[in-house]
């Protein structure tokens, strides 16, 4: 094999109170998709800001090209060739999408910016890569799927030699997927390195030439991928077996309805959705993106305006607002839980008490010490990895944010809980722990509703299945019946 374009020799890199990577190895090279692999906190994302120039190391070296280099910030890491694609968008909502492409990099002509050769460059990378959208498309009025595609685009317009890739699919359809693993080959076949960061087994395979796999903030292995199975990856990256990810359904001891929704409509996006929730289910919500998966939860939840009959425990509600779905019993989880399900910057005390502040502010004065060791306890009861609860979220991992998020409703006693993507952008490890509290809180008498993209999820987790399609339900499914083919086959009906 040729020598490795870039090489990381065993770099470290500590922050207060955590040890984020531990004299960790990488080596990249051209023509090649690395896979980098862990659990949520392994140091996965710590590593790739090293190589995007964002962190520097505490110790070790990184080598490009044969020669030590030390990037002194990300634009010198981009000079250098080093293009990165966060999970996290970070375009500007009310720029263009022409604009958000070649941001920091746009020609001028006579002082000004030369606004028809911007399109027209623009209008090209995004027919390679398929994306139906105008070059003069105001990014605010696009879909996160489309955002995400824009994120990758932009990348390639850097002609980067190496490009890293941090869950790219994770908010793409299957469609915008199958585009997107064709412009990897593509960049591939022309020498560039990638690395690719994902927690969806079978697209590793089906990219992948090798694997690193990260546990703890040290690398403890690096193998090719056609050496490897899925289970292998897991048992290195969690340290131990998981042989059952899904939990056994909790049988159903009563047909009592804890939720009846009769005709529920929203102009343009829902079309007199009906559906029913039992005590102790979990309601699948199915199907592509675009169906009006999201907007059922939203509408539901009042984050949106909506009209139809909503039922709670047999009593109707006459609901108008969040505050009030949330008075009703309802709780919310976005699929976007860092910017509508947390307030980063803040601590996890502070987050999970958000949603019933009056409970802590009763009679004129906070409550520090209810709040203190109710967030105490359910650091221990969700099992929530953090030093204490004085930790600001921003600096957990995406397994114990979605975590906290759930603590905050649980605080709020909500019965009935709207739950979009439950384990987006989560590791295996922190998804077998997801699952395994939701099938708890079913246990206890708690429903739920869960919208997903994941088959297997929906499958594994699902008593019954709605699937949706062009704002309607098209079809129900027992578990015992639903394959991801009898669901493909309803989404797509006429």
């Amino acid at each position: 094999m040729a020598a490795p374009i870039i090489t990381l020799e065993a770099v470290s890199k500590h922050f207060p109170g955590v040890r984020a990577l531990e004299r960790v190895n990488l080596e990249l090279h051209a023509g090649e998709v690395h896979v980098l692999l862990g659990e949520n906190g392994a140091g996965k994302s710590t590593l790739m800001k090293m190589l995007a120039g964002v962190h520097q190391p505490d110790s070790g070296r990184i080598v490009l090209d044969g020669a030590p280099v030390k990037f002194l910030g990300p634009r010198m890491a981009q000079a250098l060739g080093i293009a990165t694609i966060y999970q996290e968008l970070s375009l500007v909502p009310d720029l263009t999408v022409a604009e958000n492409l070649y941001l920091g990099r746009t020609k001028t002509r006579h002082g000004l910016i030369d606004f028809r050769s911007l399109n027209r460059e623009a209008a090209q990378i995004l027919e390679e890569l398929q994306i139906s959208v105008a070059p003069n498309c105001v990014v605010r009025g696009l879909s996160v799927a489309q955002m995400q595609m824009i994120e990758i685009a932009r990348a390639l317009t850097q002609r980067a030699r190496i490009l890293t890739m941090d869950e790219p699919t994770a908010a793409l359809s299957e469609k915008e997927c199958e585009v997107l693993f064709a412009t990897v080959r593509k960049l591939r076949d022309r020498g560039v390195a990638l690395v690719y960061i994902s927690h969806r087994m079978p697209e590793l395979f089906e990219l992948g030439d090798r694997v690193t796999v990260l546990r703890d903030g040290c690398s403890v292995a690096t193998k090719l991928i056609g050496e490897s199975t899925p289970d292998d990856l897991i048992r290195l990256m969690v340290g131990r077996e998981l042989s059952d990810v899904y939990p056994p359904q909790t049988p159903l001891e009563r047909d009592e309805l804890a939720l009846e929704v009769t005709n529920l409509n929203r102009p343009g996006v829902l079309f007199g959705v009906s559906f029913s929730l039992r005590r102790g289910e979990i309601l699948g919500i199915a199907g592509l993106v675009g169906s009006g998966r999201t907007e059922l939860l939203r509408a539901l939840f009042r984050a949106d305006p909506a009209t139809g009959e909503v039922r709670i425990n047999g009593e109707f509600k006459d609901l108008r607002n969040p505050r009030q779905a949330v008075e009703a019993g309802l709780a919310f989880l976005t699929e976007d839980r860092k910017h509508q399900g947390l307030a980063l910057g803040m601590r996890i005390r502070e987050n999970m008490v958000m949603a019933c502040l009056k409970r802590f502010f009763p009679v004129g004065f906070w409550l520090e010490e209810a709040e203190r060791q109710v967030s105490a306890e359910y650091i221990e009861r969700l099992a929530i990895r953090t030093p204490s609860a004085e930790q600001r979220v921003v600096n957990l991992s995406g397994g114990n944010q979605q975590k906290v998020v759930l603590a905050k409703w649980l605080l709020c006693d909500a019965n009935i809980l709207l739950i979009d993507e439950p384990t987006r952008g989560i590791d295996i490890g922190a998804r077998a722990e997801i699952y395994a509290l939701m099938r708890q809180l079913t246990a206890q008498g708690k429903s739920i509703v869960m919208v997903s993209s994941d088959l297997p999820e929906v499958l594994g987790m699902s008593d019954r299945i709605l699937v949706m399609g062009y704002g309607r339900v098209m079809g129900e499914l027992k578990r015992s019946e639903a394959s991801q083919e009898s669901i493909l086959q309803l989404a797509t009906k006429e």
